[in-house]
C-alpha cells in the first residue's frame, strides 16, 4: 500500500504558522479600530457635540 507524501502532523505543523500571520494581522485591525474609536471620543470630549459632527461632516463632503 502507498503511504501519503505528507502525513497529518506534518500539514497541521504547516498550518500553524498561517493560523499566526491571520491571528497577528486580526489583533492589529482590531488595536487601529480601538484606537480610532479612542481618537473619536477624545475630539468629542475636547469640541464638543456640535463642532464634532461638523468637522464630520465636513471631512465627508471634502472627499466628494
Amino acid at each position: 500500500m502507498a503511504r501519503p507524501i505528507s502525513t497529518e502532523q506534518d500539514m497541521l505543523a504547516a498550518a500553524r504558522p498561517q493560523g499566526r500571520v491571520a491571528s497577528m494581522i486580526v489583533w492589529s485591525a482590531a488595536g487601529l479600530g480601538a484606537l480610532a474609536v479612542l481618537g473619536a471620543a477624545a475630539l468629542w470630549f475636547h469640541y464638543g457635540t456640535t463642532v464634532f459632527f461638523e468637522m464630520i461632516a465636513a471631512g465627508i463632503s471634502a472627499c466628494f
